[in-house]
């Protein structure tokens, strides 16, 4: 709370949180801090309607440059917040301003992409704007064009930091100060300035290192510039990484990425029980639910496809217009990319991995995942084949005894149990390289046509139950070899396309986990959710249906409701 703040500054924010809180509930984010709604505030002198605009802004531009969840200590980032590039003075201007410095000759496009320059700037922007003092009196930025030749300029990269400086950052810009700029620079600079808007073309110079002084005294330069400061980046900047450890960014929220120590999917102001369903289900019938549907696939995945969209990883896809977003997507330790994404649980954090069917070329990177990530359990809700069309290869040796080794890792199919709707193959992994094995557990669910739903709701829900006993034991057989949460590593779940019987799946998983926990769920809720990490998941309005009938059928058979209800 900032008791500082005038009367109608403190009204401002109060209506700034409302109306953004009313955006962060709709769509499943945290609600937005009062330091937070400050910050934007501040940027805009207190103008609602702009503070608003501005933090829509400052959302959409990270999403669409995939600047969410900032891991500093994580490469190539933390080698980025090293290199020099970025930093911000320990020294005000005489009017109380940070002052942020980009040296230009330490940027080599040919070694680093934008998209990781723009992490960094985000990163050492977002903390100098925490400082009340730098969200009062604003924020100065010199470009540093000294030494520079034009191997390290990228118009690209400069369009973009100067957009994002110009109206997507909460932070009063007083002046950009382009020093040093070569002679060949002038096209790209008269290039530049056509994007910016009069006020901020004004504040935008281009300034010769002789004349720096008549815009900053000496005592807030450093040396190279004509100051006094002596400037240690390395230092100052792992100093801010050493701070960083272990605390959570707050501007993650505002981008619609949950945080890290917190799961999405938990109860929520709209979770009915079990008679407001049926309610709700004989009030809009299957006509009103396909339409709810209708509605929840138009919204856009909050969130980029860069790596998914890649020349060199397409083929690794196995529907060119199934992607998996970069915000939650799995990442390998060598080749990095396989399509599959990270997914939130009910009350836990990564509970599942959503994937496609691996093709032949894939296998390697499946197992490789399975194995980094402690993977105890898989679900394949698709046969290899159906209708004549391959829907998913056969990455498992499918006869008991069978064994084959995909990259450097050897599975083998201890035994086959074959129940009513499902086979269960209890398989043993050994990893060639550091001579461990492990015991995995898959399971094929057999009675569900693609597109469609299954036959019997009761049957994926018994399925369902299987899966999770089995997830439990292993994991208590596991022991002390795990130490994440206490529900386990993710369980693997996937079909073709990885959305469609995946997302169902999933959804079923987290509503009834949801209702024996607290008695109540949220179908709509839980597939948005859902649909922000696993994009498109739930593909038809008929499985979307099925979950709200599955529901039901699953509780009046328990005796939770009955039919007469």
């Amino acid at each position: 709370f900032f008791p500082h703040l005038l009367p109608r500054s403190l009204m401002a924010t109060k209506q700034f949180l409302e109306e953004i809180n009313k955006w962060t509930s709709q769509h499943g984010v945290s609600p937005l801090s009062w330091d937070v709604a400050v910050k934007f505030l501040m940027a805009r002198k207190f103008d609602v309607l702009r503070a608003i605009e501005l933090f829509h802004s400052y959302r959409e531009t990270r999403l669409r440059e995939g600047i969410v969840k900032l891991q500093p200590h994580e490469e190539p980032l933390r080698s980025e917040l090293l290199s020099g590039k970025f930093t911000v003075l320990g020294v005000r201007d005489p009017s109380g301003a940070s002052i942020a410095l980009y040296t230009a000759k330490l940027h080599h496009p040919s070694k680093t992409g934008n998209h990781v320059v723009l992490q960094a700037l985000f990163y050492l922007l977002d903390r100098a704007v925490e400082s009340f003092e730098t969200q009062r009196n604003g924020l100065v930025f010199i470009y540093d064009m000294a030494g520079s030749n034009y191997t390290n300029f990228e118009l690209d990269l400069s369009k973009k930091i100067l957009n994002l400086l110009k109206g997507a950052f909460p932070a009063r810009l007083k002046k950009v100060l382009i020093v040093g700029a070569p002679v060949w620079f002038r096209v790209p600079y008269n290039l530049l300035s056509l994007l910016l808007k009069e006020k901020l073309r004004e504040r935008v110079q281009m300034v010769k290192m002789s004349d720096l002084r008549q815009h900053l005294p000496r005592d807030c330069l450093p040396e190279h510039l004509g100051g006094c400061l002596s400037l240690d980046v390395h230092s100052w900047n792992l100093q801010l990484l050493s701070e960083q450890n272990g605390r959570v960014d707050p501007v993650d929220e505002l981008v619609g990425i949950p945080l890290e120590n917190t799961s999405i999917h938990v109860p929520g102001p709209e979770a009915m029980g079990l008679a407001e369903l049926m309610a709700h289900l004989n009030r809009a019938q299957r006509s009103g639910i396909y339409l709810e549907y209708e509605e929840l696939r138009r919204e856009q995945p909050p969130g980029t496809f860069t790596c998914a969209l890649a020349v060199h990883n397409q083929e690794r896809n196995r529907y060119g217009d199934v992607l998996c977003l970069d915000q939650t997507r799995v990442r390998l330790k060598r080749s990095d990319y396989i399509n599959a994404s990270f997914m939130d649980g009910y009350k836990q954090k990564n509970a599942y991995i959503g994937t496609q069917g691996p093709l032949e070329k894939t296998y390697g990177d499946f197992w490789r995942m399975v194995w980094e990530q402690s993977v105890l359990v898989i679900v394949m809700t698709t046969r290899t084949d159906e209708g004549g069309r391959r829907k998913c290869g056969q990455y498992w040796p499918k006869e008991e005894g069978g064994q084959e080794v995909y990259g450097h890792i050897a599975v083998v199919n201890h035994r086959v149990d074959k129940q009513a709707h499902y086979n269960q193959t209890t398989l043993e992994l050994h990893n060639t390289e550091t001579f461990e094995q492990r015991q995995v557990t898959h399971f094929q669910f057999l009675s569900w046509p693609d597109y469609g739903v299954p036959s019997s709701a009761l049957s994926l829900i018994d399925f369902l139950g299987a899966v999770k006993h089995q997830q439990q034991w292993a994991v208590q057989a596991f022991g002390s070899q795990w130490r994440g949460h206490p529900l386990g590593p993710p369980m693997v779940v996937h079909c073709s396309a990885g959305i469609g019987r995946t997302g169902t799946f999933c959804a079923l998983d987290i509503c009834l986990s949801q209702l024996q926990d607290v008695g109540t769920l949220n179908v709509c809720q839980t597939v948005r959710r859902m649909r922000a990490q696993r994009a498109f998941s739930i593909q038809t309005p008929e499985q979307y249906y099925f979950c709200h009938t599955a529901i039901l059928e699953h509780a009046q058979r328990r005796g939770l409701l009955s039919t007469n209800q």
